[in-house]
């Protein structure tokens, strides 16, 4: 059993989706998780208010109340791959994440993420991601360490005011030449279906990428993709509707059956750089990682 060290909290809607308890608002929130696990943590002190006390399978629901709790799995995956740290001042840390750990807990995965390892590592509690990055692709992890200051390098996600650099690769017919050329990807993504894909739909774009080939082989290319927007997904679908899918993607274009992950046969999309203006210090910045996929 993995237990997280460091609770999640959660605060309780304003408007009560009807029920009466906390206990039920946790099984309708966290439908996987059944009333006997959570009524095991209730009794162990595994949830709680920010004061600390304890909350029961009897405590009422209340609006806007702070509910903390230890996520725990019954066996946790262990990532053999190790991060490390590209850059680190006083407010923020950029690490290089490798493929198959997660950023954050979530899912299987309690201690076995970025941001577990970090604060493991560097002994800095306060340490947190400020954007997403999947799973399965590897690469740059901006972390604010300041609470004052953390709002600031959101905003600048948020408002795209950072540049930011990927590299993929994929399979290409060796006999014309992609070399150089660019290409400006704009359409509508949305959630698929199912809730872990993306797909495009008709619509106005609310999606933009500028993708470049700098390197080809007889049977593979190396792409530069730059992000305008930042849409979930969006680069491997991109990608997709070029007509060049990131080579491993098990997602697109046809979703492959669920199974253990094949760390012989990584995703293929590493993100390489940032630049931005340091929204404390107002002096540019350029990180990036010294690493490149490689092509076959």
């Amino acid at each position: 059993m993995s237990i997280s060290k460091r609770p999640s909290k959660l605060s309780l809607p304003q408007v009560n989706p009807g029920v009466s308890t906390v206990l039920e608002y946790l099984l309708l929130k966290f439908p996987a998780i059944n009333d006997a696990t959570w009524r095991e943590r209730m009794a162990t002190g595994k949830v709680h208010r920010d004061d600390g006390t304890w909350i029961t399978p009897a405590s009422p629901f209340k609006p806007q109340l702070r509910v903390f709790y230890y996520r725990e799995v019954a066996s946790e995956p262990s990532i053999p791959f190790a991060e490390h740290t590209v850059y680190q001042d006083e407010h923020i840390l950029v690490a290089y994440k490798p493929h198959f750990l997660p950023v954050t807990p979530g899912g299987r995965y309690v201690n076995e993420c970025l941001q577990q390892r970090l604060r493991k590592s560097t002994g800095i509690e306060t340490l947190q991601p400020v954007h997403r990055l999947d799973r399965v692709t590897a690469g740059l992890v901006l972390c604010s360490l300041n609470p004052e200051t953390r709002a600031l390098y959101h905003q600048l996600f948020k408002s795209r005011q950072i540049h930011k650099t990927y590299q993929a690769i994929a399979e290409v017919d060796g006999n014309k030449s992609w070399v150089g050329q660019q290409w400006g990807v704009k359409n509508r993504i949305e959630q698929n279906e199912q809730r872990f894909r993306m797909r495009v739909t008709e619509g106005d774009a609310n999606s933009h990428s500028v993708i470049r080939c700098v390197q080809q082989t007889d049977t593979q290319a190396l792409f530069e993709l730059h992000p305008v927007s930042g849409r979930r997904h969006q680069l491997r679908l991109h990608m997709q509707a070029l007509g060049w899918p990131i080579l491993n993607d098990r997602y697109y274009p046809v979703l492959q059956p669920l199974s253990p992950d094949d760390v012989t046969r990584p995703l293929q999309l590493l993100s390489k750089g940032f630049e931005f203006t340091d929204p404390v210090t107002n002096e540019p910045k350029c990180i990036e990682y010294d690493g490149d996929l490689t092509l076959n």
